[in-house]
């Protein structure tokens, strides 16, 4: 049984029945003009929802469901070297996916960019029986207190097989991307969630404190972003949602963005 309270806009679990989500009163998120509401897990797996497991690029399937459910992520399974590792969280989860991953290998560790993607986090840690690490900056937001969480500190965390967390502190102080050198058949990849926001022109990418208010990011966090990755080699940056990629030369696109995102708000 899954009974604990899922915000049906955000997709954030809660441990117990609340009147209010603190996330979506947050002003990166929000309300409907209809109020808040309430969901759980039993109640989505008894409705229309069901898994979407699908390839998303080279050594990397996206995992989410069909129709898609509050703010309509996907999470990515990485076909890292010393085991799969999933990257962000989808808040649906079913005996069908949790069989999936499992059939592929099962998982090592659960990384999330903030805490709009930390939805039932605590639900995929005890399927797998694995740690979520969230950066320490952003514990405010847990919704679901366990000792599955694991919180880091500092700007970077080394995982298995290269990979690497790093703390931009873009859209939440948190904010986290990861890279994977081994990715793109070895050219590399970034994992950004929407810390690092793919475009649909899929040549450029965007720097928000919040998307859905359309309030931009403070330009000395930019710079630093775009100073940190500067050091990291990716040819692709695999977004949040389905078919969210750029897919060549992400690297120079990420300097040539930050740029002009600074040229335009100085």
């Amino acid at each position: 049984m899954s009974s604990e309270p899922i915000c049906v806009t955000c997709g954030t679990q809660y441990a117990a029945p609340r009147a209010d989500c603190p996330i979506c009163l947050d002003d990166r998120q929000w309300v409907p003009a209809s109020g808040q509401q309430w969901t759980d897990l039993d109640t989505l797996r008894a409705g229309e929802h069901t898994a979407q497991i699908e390839d998303e690029g080279p050594g990397l399937v996206g995992v989410g469901s069909t129709p898609r459910f509050a703010i309509g992520q996907r999470a990515l399974l990485v076909r890292a070297g010393s085991g799969n590792f999933l990257w962000d969280c989808a808040a649906y989860l079913d005996d069908e996916i949790v069989a999936r991953i499992t059939e592929l290998g099962g998982l090592t560790g659960i990384a999330i960019s903030h805490p709009h993607y930390y939805t039932t986090m605590v639900e995929w840690a005890h399927a797998f029986d694995v740690p979520v690490y969230l950066h320490e900056k952003d514990r405010e937001w847990i919704g679901r207190p366990d000792d599955a969480l694991q919180l880091w500190s500092g700007e970077t965390k080394q995982l298995g097989d290269g990979l690497t967390l790093i703390n931009l502190g873009v859209h939440f102080p948190g904010g986290t991307v990861l890279h994977w050198p081994a990715g793109e058949d070895g050219r590399g990849a970034l994992l950004s969630g929407d810390i690092v926001f793919a475009n649909p022109d899929r040549k450029s990418v965007s720097f928000m404190y919040s998307y859905p208010n359309h309030i931009p990011e403070r330009p000395a966090i930019v710079r630093r972003a775009a100073q940190m990755l500067q050091g990291y080699q990716f040819n692709a940056i695999y977004g949040a949602w389905w078919g969210t990629i750029i897919p060549d030369d992400a690297h120079a696109v990420v300097q040539r963005s930050a740029k002009r995102y600074l040229d335009f708000v100085s």
